[in-house]
C-alpha cells in the first residue's frame, strides 16, 4: 500500500491534452503519443523525487556509482544514448527493478543480493532500458488517456503496480485509475516484454556480455520462488504469488525459451569476455542483506531502530510488517493489529494538543500511562467522518527518545476481533521502549561478504550464518544454486553476517 500513495497522489494530476507524432527509436515506425521525449523526460525527473521518498535511496557511494557506470555503458549502447539517464539503487529489500520514461531505471540492493555478477547486473538493466527506449511506458499512457488517467498518473500507476508486484492490487488500482483492470495497468504486454528481452540481449551484445546472462537472470529469481513456495509449505501458510520482479515480468517455460532462443542468436556472433564476478562480489561486500539501520530491523518478534533510539516487541504469534509509512505489528488471523506511526512536530507538542488537532475528537476520555518510563495517553472514543458519521476511534500516544511523538493505532476487521486481541494489542504498545545496550547490539543490520567456500560446503558457512534454520538452503540461494548444483572449495561465494 505504501507505493500505491503515490499513484493516489499523482491521479489528480492535470491531463495532457491531444496527441502528437513521433518516431519510435527502437522500430523506426511513427506514433501517436500524448507524452513525446520531452514530455517522458519531464515526467520522470517530477516523478523521481517521489520514488525515492517512498523507497529510499541506499546510501552507499561506491554501490550507487558502480550501478550507474554499469547502466550508462549499456545507456550509450542503446537506441536513445543522448537520454539523460540515471540509473539509482534503492534501500529496499524486495527482489525488483523497474523504469520510468525519460530514462530513470531503478534496482534494489534486494535483487542485487541475489545475482552472482555483473553480467546478471546488465541483463536485469538492459531489460529495463529496453522498456525505455522502445517508449513503452508513453505507449501504456497513451492507452490509458482514453480512460481518463492523467498521463502521470498512468504511467506511474503502472510502475507503482508493477513494483509490487500487482499482489493486493486490485482495489487501490481501481479506485486510482477510475476503473481500469489493475493487470492492464500493472504490466507490459507480452509482445512489449519480448521486446525489452531483445533490446537487453542487443545492448548486452554490445558491450561484450554474453545475452544469456538474461536466462540466468530468471532462473535465479525462479530459484528464489520455490524457496519462497518451500518455507510457506514448511511453516503452513500460503505462498505468495511470486517475487516482486518476477510478478510483473512473466517467467513462465514459454518466455525462458523465448529468451534462451534470443540470446542463442548470439552464441557464435562474439567472443564474450570476462562476467566481471570477482568485481560484482568486491562492490557487494559490506551492502546491507534484509532490513537496513535507516529502515528500522526485525529480528523474529522484536524490532529496533538505531536512528530513533527506540524498539518493541510483537506478542507471541503475532508479525512485524515495516514500511516507511508505519509499523504494524499484525496477529496471526490477519484480523487485528497495531500501527505505530510517527506524529509530525506541526501536528503538536503535548499529548493533548496532538489529540485536538490531528484526532479531533467528537467524544471520548483520556487515560495516562506510561510506558518502560516514557509518558504516554491513552484516548478512546468517536471521530466524525467524512460523511459525518461517528466512527470509533482507539489509540495511544506517546513520547519517545529525543522527544519524539508516536501514535499506536488499533485497528481491527471488527469489534469482536479488536475485543479478543485487546490485551495483546497492550502488550504491544507497552513494549515500547529507549534502546538498552542488548537491543542496540541486537539492531546491527546483516550484511553480505564474500569468502572462500570451505571444505565443508553450505553446511559449514550455515553453523556461521544468523540466518537461522534456513540459513543453508538460504545460503544456496544467494549464491544461485537453490536447486542443485556444486560450488568448489575456495571458490568465492556470497555469505551473510
Amino acid at each position: 500500500m505504501r507505493r500505491l500513495l503515490i499513484a493516489a497522489c499523482l491521479a489528480a494530476t492535470v491531463l495532457v491534452p491531444g496527441c502528437a507524432t513521433v518516431e519510435n527509436p527502437v522500430t523506426g515506425k511513427k506514433e501517436r503519443t500524448v507524452m513525446d521525449e520531452r514530455s517522458e523526460m519531464a515526467e520522470g525527473a517530477k516523478a523521481h523525487p517521489q520514488i525515492l521518498a517512498q523507497f529510499g535511496e541506499y546510501k552507499d557511494p561506491k554501490v550507487q556509482a558502480y550501478v550507474n557506470e554499469v547502466g550508462q555503458r549499456l545507456a550509450k549502447a542503446s537506441h536513445r544514448p543522448e537520454l539523460d539517464w540515471h540509473f539509482t539503487v534503492l534501500d529496499s529489500p524486495d527482489v525488483n527493478a523497474f523504469a520510468l520514461p525519460g530514462g530513470y531505471v531503478y534496482v534494489t540492493r534486494g535483487i542485487m543480493a541475489y545475482m552472482d555478477s555483473e553480467a546478471d547486473l546488465a541483463g536485469v538493466v538492459g531489460h529495463e532500458i529496453g522498456h525505455v527506449t522502445a517508449r513503452h511506458g508513453s505507449q501504456r499512457a497513451t492507452r490509458q488517456q482514453s480512460a481518463g488517467i492523467g498521463v502521470m498518473a498512468a504511467t506511474i500507476l503502472g510502475v507503482v503496480l508493477e513494483s509490487q508486484g500487482v499482489r493486493g492490487a486490485a482495489n487501490a488500482a481501481s479506485q486510482a485509475s477510475q476503473g481500469i483492470a489493475a493487470g492492464y495497468v500493472a504490466k507490459y504486454s507480452r509482445g512489449q516484454e519480448s521486446q525489452a528481452d531483445k533490446l537487453g540481449a542487443e545492448y548486452l551484445n554490445g558491450l561484450n556480455y554474453d545475452p544469456h546472462n538474461m536466462v540466468d537472470v530468471i532462473k535465479v529469481l525462479e530459484s528464489q520462488e520455490r524457496f519462497a513456495a518451500d518455507q510457506a509449505k514448511a511453516e503452513g501458510r500460503a505462498p505468495r504469488e511470486g517475487s516482486d520482479w518476477l510478478a510483473s515480468h512473466p517467467s513462465n517455460e514459454e518466455r525462458l525459451r523465448d529468451i534462451t532462443r534470443i540470446a542463442d542468436e548470439y552464441k557464435a556472433q562474439a567472443s564474450y569476455g570476462n562476467e566481471g564476478r570477482d568485481r560484482y562480489l568486491q562492490v557487494m561486500d559490506g551492502v546491507a542483506f534484509g532490513d537496513s539501520a535507516e529502515q528500522g530491523v526485525t529480528r523474529g518478534r522484536n524490532f529496533y531502530h538505531e536512528p530513533l533510539g527506540f524498539a518493541l516487541t510483537a506478542p507471541p504469534g503475532w508479525k512485524i510488517q515495516n514500511s516507511p509509512e508505519a509499523l504494524a505489528m499484525v496477529n496471526g488471523e490477519g484480523n487485528a493489529a497495531v500501527i505505530v506511526k510517527m506524529v509530525p512536530p506541526q501536528a503538536g507538542s503535548t499529548h493533548e494538543e496532538i489529540i485536538r488537532n490531528s484526532v479531533k475528537p467528537a467524544s471520548g476520555k483520556t487515560e495516562q500511562r506510561n510506558f518502560n518510563g516514557l509518558p504516554a495517553t491513552h484516548f478512546s472514543g468517536t471521530v466524525k467522518n467524512k460523511d459525518g458519521q461517528a466512527q470509533a476511534v482507539e489509540l495511544t500516544l506517546v513520547t519517545g527518545p529525543s522527544n519524539q511523538n508516536y501514535a499506536f493505532i488499533y485497528g481491527a476487521k471488527d469489534q469482536q476481533s479488536l475485543q479478543r486481541t485487546y490485551p495483546q494489542i497492550q502488550q504491544a504498545e507497552s513494549s515500547f521502549r529507549a534502546l538498552t545496550a542488548d537491543d542496540r547490539s541486537a539492531a546491527r543490520p546483516w550484511k553480505l561478504k564474500s569468502v572462500p567456500m570451505p571444505g565443508g560446503g553450505f553446511a559449514e558457512l550455515a553453523r556461521q550464518s544468523p540466518l537461522g534454520s534456513s540459513a543453508e538452503q538460504q545460503l544456496r540461494l544467494l549464491n544461485g544454486v537453490y536447486g542443485g548444483g556444486n560450488v568448489s572449495p575456495g571458490q568465492k561465494v556470497k555469505v551473510v553476517e
